[in-house]
C-alpha cells in the first residue's frame, strides 16, 4: 500500500559507466545489470541522499570454453575464468561452480556504491557523485561491496554494507561527518551476516543494530509453536559501532502461516517516534525461483526495543509495482515480485522510503504518516 508520489528514481540507464571505478584497469565491456537497493540519509544542506548499488556486469561473461567474473586486487581489476562443464548458470546473477564438498558461488557481476544526491522532497535527481563513488578496497570486498543502510547518531552518520569474497561473506562499516565522504572501518560482524541496520539513536547509552545472521540449516520449533524456523532479524548492541555483542532475547522470527513466512530481513534504519521504534522490514513469501518480497512494519519500545509493540505483517506496507517497471521491462533478468526496502526519512506529514524495486532500481514512496498509526 502506498499513497501520493510512488515512483522509479533512478535506474541502470542513469549510470554513466564511463565514470564507473572499474574502468580502473577493467577493459572488457559492461553493462548495469541493476541499480538498486539503496541506502537513503538525510543531508546537512536538506536534500537526501540516496547511495545506490550498483551491479556491473560483463557484457559477454562466457569466451570459450570458460565463464569469467570480475575481482578486485590491489593492482586492479582482474577476470576470473572458470570452465563452463563445472559451472551450472541458471541464475543470471551468479553461477554454482561444481567439485567442491560445499556449495560454492561466483558472481556474474561486481557491486560497488553511487551517491545520488536527491531534492529535499526526494522527487528529483540533484546531482551524481560519481568522484565519491565506493568500490571494493580490501581483500574481503574482492567480489564488491553491496546493500549500503546509513543512520545518523549524534553528529556521525554509519554505514554498512555486506562486503564479497572468497575469504568471507561479511558485514563492513563506514563513516562519516557529512554523508559524503566516508571511511572504511572495517569488517563489524562475520561471516554471512546480512542486513545489519543500526536505529537512528543510542538506547540506554549504546549502539543498537538489527542483523540477519544466515545459516545452512535452523532448528525446528515444536509443533504448535506460533514461530517456523528459518532465517529472522535479530538484535545486538555496542558501545563503540564497532564491537558488537547479539541480545540474549529472540526479536522477529517468521510467523507459521503468515506471507512472510520463508524468511525476514531488516529494511530501513529504526528511527523514533512517539509511539516507540519504527521499522520497516521485508518478509519473503516462497514462490518461483527468489520469492515474492514485500515490505511490513513493527514498532517497538523505545527503552526495550526487543519488546514488539505492534507487528503489521498481514497487510504488506509496500508491494512489487510492475507497472514501475514497464518502461524498463526489457531490463529485467528474472521474473522478481520483489520491493526491498531500505532507508527512511521524515518529509514532514509522511514519510520518504527508499526501495530496490525488481533487483533492478530505486523506488522512493511517500507514505502518509497516518498509516502508521
Amino acid at each position: 500500500m502506498s499513497d501520493g508520489f510512488d515512483r522509479l528514481i533512478f535506474t541502470p540507464d542513469d549510470v554513466d559507466l564511463t565514470r564507473s571505478p572499474l574502468r580502473r584497469g577493467l577493459d572488457a565491456p559492461t553493462y548495469v545489470l541493476g541499480a538498486f537497493n539503496p541506502g537513503l540519509a538525510r543531508l546537512a544542506n536538506g536534500n537526501l541522499l540516496l547511495m545506490v548499488r550498483v551491479a556491473e556486469a560483463l557484457r559477454e561473461p562466457v569466451v570459450g570454453e570458460h565463464v569469467h567474473a570480475i575481482r578486485w586486487t590491489a593492482d586492479g581489476y582482474v577476470l576470473d575464468a572458470h570452465p563452463l562443464t563445472a559451472v551450472n548458470m541458471a541464475d543470471p546473477r551468479q553461477f554454482d561452480v561444481g567439485g567442491s564438498a560445499h556449495r560454492m558461488l561466483a558472481l556474474t557481476s561486481l557491486s560497488w556504491l553511487l551517491p545520488v544526491e536527491l531534492d529535499a522532497a526526494g522527487t528529483e535527481i540533484v546531482a551524481i557523485h560519481y568522484d565519491r563513488a565506493i568500490a571494493p578496497a580490501a581483500d574481503y570486498q574482492h567480489y564488491g561491496v553491496e546493500d549500503a543502510r546509513i543512520t545518523k547518531v549524534g553528529d556521525i552518520w554509519y554505514m554498512t554494507t555486506c562486503s564479497v569474497s572468497a575469504e568471507r561473506h561479511c558485514t563492513t562499516l563506514h563513516t562519516s561527518s557529512n554523508a559524503l565522504d566516508w571511511r572504511l572501518e572495517g569488517i563489524v560482524l562475520d561471516h554471512q551476516n546480512k542486513d545489519m541496520i543500526l536505529f537512528e539513536g543510542k538506547v540506554g547509552g549504546r549502539f543498537m543494530a538489527l542483523t540477519r545472521p544466515l545459516g545452512e540449516l535452523y532448528f525446528a520449533y515444536p509443533e504448535g509453536d506460533p514461530h517456523i524456523g528459518g532465517p529472522s532479524i535479530n538484535l545486538a548492541q555496542s558501545p563503540d559501532a564497532l564491537h558488537w555483542k547479539p541480545l540474549d532475547q529472540p526479536f522477529l522470527r517468521p510467523r507459521r502461516g503468515s506471507i512472510c513466512a520463508m524468511k525476514l530481513g531488516g529494511g530501513s534504519q529504526p528511527i523514533l517516534t512517539e509511539q516507540g521504534w519504527l521499522m520497516i522490514y521485508h518478509g519473503v513469501e516462497t514462490r518461483a525461483k527468489v520469492g515474492v518480497y514485500r515490505s511490513f512494519w513493527a514498532l517497538l519500545d523505545r527503552d526495550e526495543p526487543w519488546r514488539v509493540l505492534r507487528l503489521e505483517d498481514d497487510v504488506p506496507l509496500l508491494e512489487a509495482n510492475p507497472a514501475l517497471t514497464a518502461p524498463i521491462a526489457h531490463q529485467l533478468y528474472l521474473p522478481t515480485e520483489v520491493v526491498f526496502t531500505t532507508g527512511i526519512a521524515d518529509g514532514g506529514d509522511h514519510y520518504i522510503v527508499a526501495s530496490g524495486e525488481a533487483d533492478l532500481a530505486c523506488r522512493i514512496t511517500h507514505i502518509p504518516k497516518s498509516r502508521f498509526a
